[in-house]
């Protein structure tokens, strides 16, 4: 590849990635996302504000190359809000990181790329793509860093896809990034990290279900897990599996979410023990380093993206599922998370757990 489009969100990452591409030859021009109309307000700490834009141009132009804005706002409402707010509705966790990246960035921005005429694209992701010979398949690594690990948000990538990306920052360290930022001038190398959801800046997600959906979620009943009624809760959408703080009843002892019943509209509390299986089971599942699971597996996995993998066995179930059997205990598999499964650092595949 020689002619390449970065995705720039506006942070340190991005733009150091389109440094790096530029100084090692490559024609590299930058392309900004506009997905959501965020704010302004610094303290929020999110993407798509138009700051955000204005930073990614005014890098383009330190660096002497092209910038573009891409408008997928409608798309993104669609592939990424809507089945957020409708995870939530359903009893699931999801993690829109993951709708974003399988529909819009390594989807729609790759399509565009190619056909303006790039060879592929790059983004600021901490991960690797490496050929591997023997199986003749694209593998998508841990980075160097794994403190700075993004291959769980990726899984969703196809060997097409993995084929037409850079990974530019797969041996380097977040702090090295700013220093060669601040080398080259670049306003935006202190810039804070994104934390919170573009769309859901707040954290506040009932409220943002509430407004997107215009739909009501009523009380209903907290029950224990011999199925006794032992308070209200406030509406379905306002909990998630190991929630512990925010009840809005006191018990005398902590008490977790461990369960949620969208039909009976009850949300099931008990102790952290309670929380723990053995086993995790997904759908919709990709596969990167091997075709198919024909047989039991030996990996790591993990059902968040904040977690150290635990190690396991992989095996398919019928034709479309694939299970995780840990070796020990796992705390708060929560349905709508990614189950997303390793080989040393090489990423097998994963899918949503259900």
């Amino acid at each position: 590849m020689k002619k390449i489009l970065v995705g720039m969100s506006g942070g340190v990452d991005s733009s150091v990635a389109a440094l790096l591409l530029k100084e090692q030859g490559y024609d590299v021009s930058g392309c900004t996302l506009k997905l959501f109309d965020g704010g302004d307000d610094i303290l929020t700490r999110t993407c798509c504000s138009l700051s955000d834009v204005e930073d990614a141009r005014s890098v383009c132009y330190k660096l002497g190359i092209e910038h573009h804005v891409f408008n997928f706002k409608d798309l993104f409402r669609t592939e990424v809000m809507d089945r957020f707010a409708e995870g939530y509705i359903c009893g699931e966790t999801p993690n829109p990181c993951i709708f974003c990246n399988r529909y819009i960035k390594f989807e729609k921005m790759l399509e565009r790329a190619l056909v303006l005429g790039f060879d592929g694209i790059a983004t600021g992701h901490y991960a690797k793509t490496e050929r591997d010979e023997k199986s003749g398949r694209t593998l998508l690594i841990r980075p160097a860093d794994r403190k700075k690990d993004q291959t769980y948000v990726l899984y969703n990538m196809t060997q097409f896809q993995l084929e037409q990306t850079v990974f530019p920052l797969w041996d380097r360290a977040k702090e090295q990034n700013r220093i060669l930022a601040e080398q080259h001038g670049l306003v935006n190398a202190r810039k804070p990290d994104s934390q919170d959801i573009c769309f859901v800046p707040d954290g506040d997600y009932a409220r943002f279900i509430l407004e997107h959906t215009e739909k009501d979620f009523p009380e209903g009943d907290f029950i224990d897990t011999d199925g006794n009624v032992i308070g209200r809760h406030g509406g379905i959408i306002r909990y998630t599996i190991g929630q512990r703080k925010g009840l809005g009843v006191t018990f005398g002892k902590p008490v977790y979410v461990c369960g949620k019943d969208v039909e009976r509209n009850t949300v099931t509390l008990g102790g952290s023990d309670d929380l723990l299986t053995m086993t995790a089971v997904a759908e919709d599942v990709n596969l990167i380093s091997v075709p198919d699971i024909s047989e039991p597996m030996r990996i790591t996995a993990k059902t968040r993206y904040n977690m150290t993998d635990a190690a396991g066995t992989l095996e398919r179930v019928g034709d479309s599922k694939i299970k995780v059997t840990f070796d020990v205990p796992q705390r708060a598999v929560t349905k709508g998370q990614a189950l997303v499964v390793y080989d040393g650092d090489i990423v097998v595949g994963g899918g949503k757990i259900i």
